[in-house]
């Protein structure tokens, strides 16, 4: 699997956007994987959907945020993208994507790897009648096509 992400601020009151796709590998479809799902430490301020924040309002003013939901691709699709908007802070700082993200990691390979353990298997098997029914059914056969051969 493979995680990249990319933070963009505009300069001024704009907030940070968090834009990532998360990819899996053709070996990692290939094993039917579930998607894993997690609460993240990415916060998500009140008010998301704007793409600004006003001094004094919102996250700005002391408001707390909630936190975004991260999980890893549909094993049929392989691939999701996301875009998150983030906090207006004074420093940019965002160490909680990177812990986010590789938490996320750490559960998908816990996954993976029991997914792995699950070994392939190609099975088949043949049966045919018992001996003991061949022997019983055999003297009633032999006798009737006897008969039938001496035109009885």
């Amino acid at each position: 699997m493979i995680i990249e992400w990319n933070i963009n601020k505009k300069r001024g009151n704009f907030r940070p956007v968090l834009t990532y796709t998360i990819t899996l590998e053709n070996f990692e479809k290939e094993l039917g994987l579930p998607q894993v799902v997690m609460e993240s430490s990415i916060p998500e301020p009140p008010d998301s959907w704007s793409a600004s924040c006003l001094p004094g309002k919102c996250e700005r003013s002391g408001e707390n945020c909630s936190n975004y939901r991260i999980y890893t691709p549909d094993h049929k699709k392989g691939v999701v993208e996301g875009k998150f908007i983030l906090p207006w802070r004074d420093n940019s700082d965002y160490p909680e994507i990177q812990e986010s993200f590789t938490m996320l990691r750490d559960n998908f390979e816990t996954v993976l790897k029991q997914a792995y353990h699950s070994q392939p298997v190609d099975m088949s098997g043949r049966l045919e009648l018992s001996e003991e029914t061949r022997k019983y059914i055999a003297s009633g056969l032999v006798s009737q096509r006897f008969l039938e051969a001496v035109g009885l």
